[in-house]
Formats: C-alpha cells, sequence, structure tokens
C-alpha cells in the first residue's frame, strides 16, 4: 500500500500543474513570504544549492526530486517534504516529486499531524496499523502522501535526487548515501523536545512555519 500510494504521488507531482490550493494554504504562504528578509545569510546560502538543482533539472524539464532525510522519519522530513509539495504548488514549478526518509521507520508524528492541521492541510489515513499512510492535501487536487520508511525504501528515488538532511542525527548517522545528485545539510532543532508541555503545539507550528518558510525561499529562486 505505501508503494503505490507513492507511485500516485509521484506521477501527479511529473505532470504540468493545475493547482486549486486551498485558500487558507495560499495566505499562509503569501504571509510567510514577508519572513525572507530575516532568513540569515549563511542560511540562504545551503537553500541557494537546493534552488541551483532545482533549476537545472527545471530548464531540462527533468524530474526534481528531493528526500528530507531525519533519524525517525516523523517530524522535521515529513515537514520538508510537505513544505516543498506545496512551495511547489505555490511557483508552479513542474516536475517536482517530494519524498522523505530515516535512518529507521517509526511513524508520522501525531503532533507534527496536529500542526499541520491547525495550519489548514486536510489529513486523512484509512489505515489502521502502527505506521499508517496519510494523504496531506493542500487543494482540491494537490497533496502528497506520508509514511515512516527509511530513505532507500523501495518507494524513494535511487538515482539523481536530492537529499536534504533536517536533522543532525540523521546527518552523522548517515554517512553515505548512493546516487545523490546533492546532498545538504539544512538541519532544524527537534519540536519533540516539547511534547507534553505547554508549548507543544507553539513548538511544532513554529517548526513547520520555520521549514516551510525556507523552503518557500529556495524555491522562490527558481526562474
Amino acid at each position: 500500500m505505501p508503494v503505490a500510494h507513492q507511485v500516485v504521488d509521484v506521477v501527479k507531482f511529473l505532470t504540468k500543474f493545475h493547482s486549486k490550493m486551498y485558500q487558507s494554504i495560499r495566505k499562509f504562504v503569501k504571509d510567510l513570504e514577508q519572513d525572507f528578509a530575516i532568513i540569515p545569510g549563511e542560511r540562504k546560502e545551503l537553500l541557494q544549492k537546493i534552488a541551483t538543482y532545482i533549476q537545472a533539472r527545471y530548464d531540462k524539464n527533468e524530474p526534481i526530486k528531493l528526500v528530507y532525510i531525519c533519524t525517525h522519519n516523523s517530524r522535521r522530513s515529513h515537514f520538508g517534504q510537505v513544505a516543498a509539495a506545496v512551495a511547489a504548488a505555490y511557483y508552479n514549478i513542474d516536475n517536482v516529486a517530494t519524498f522523505s526518509g530515516g535512518t529507521e521507520a517509526t511513524a508520522f508524528n501525531p503532533n507534527a499531524i496536529k500542526a499541520l492541521q491547525s495550519i489548514g492541510f486536510v489529513v486523512n489515513s484509512d489505515d489502521k496499523v502502527n505506521n499508517p499512510v496519510y494523504k496531506v492535501s493542500f487543494g482540491e487536487n494537490d497533496f502528497t502522501t506520508c509514511f515512516s520508511k527509511v530513505y532507500d525504501h523501495e518507494a524513494n528515488p535511487k538515482n539523481d535526487f536530492a537529499a536534504i538532511m533536517t536533522c543532525s542525527d540523521a546527518e552523522q548517522n548517515c554517512p553515505f548515501i548512493p546516487n545523490v545528485a546533492l546532498r545538504i545539510g539544512t538541519t532544524y532543532e527537534d519540536p519533540k523536545k516539547s511534547d507534553g508541555t505547554p508549548q507543544q503545539d507553539e513548538t511544532y507550528i513554529a517548526r513547520f512555519k520555520q521549514i516551510i518558510t525556507e523552503t518557500l525561499f529556495a524555491f522562490s529562486l527558481v526562474k
């Protein structure tokens, strides 16, 4: 089931966009564009490298494959996958397929899902298992499919992809990922530290905002 879902996802994002993004998500994204100015210069240099990877393939009408990697593939890596899917739709960049993975499989964290839902994403799953497959929708026909898996899972690309490391643990524990076109570390603080505290929901939303703001900035550089 996960593979089938991911194949649908890839096919969808390798076609021309006819995005009907939810108005709440479009407004959310538009507001975040105002925060580009406060992204630190050293972060912008990293994000420029992702933009360069995207631009080179966009110019050649080649598939743009982005794999966001974190240790447990439960929070930040899924945030990255969702953020990149939204950014591609928002900026009308075709041929983008977004994925995520980890050094071990766990499950898409409920607190991360709750954060996305509070922003306006529609998150659904019919699975009653420990590691469900989720459809994360941000428009009438716009979605990405999330489930926890190792980075070299059969559903993920095997060559010519960008491996974007979202946590320092993954960066340290994955010293070699074969056949990548780009490997880059854009690490983020783990929102897990707030689990069970009064700051939990606020922390998860803030982390997603940080990740999607930087992702939007990278995509905005593609012309």
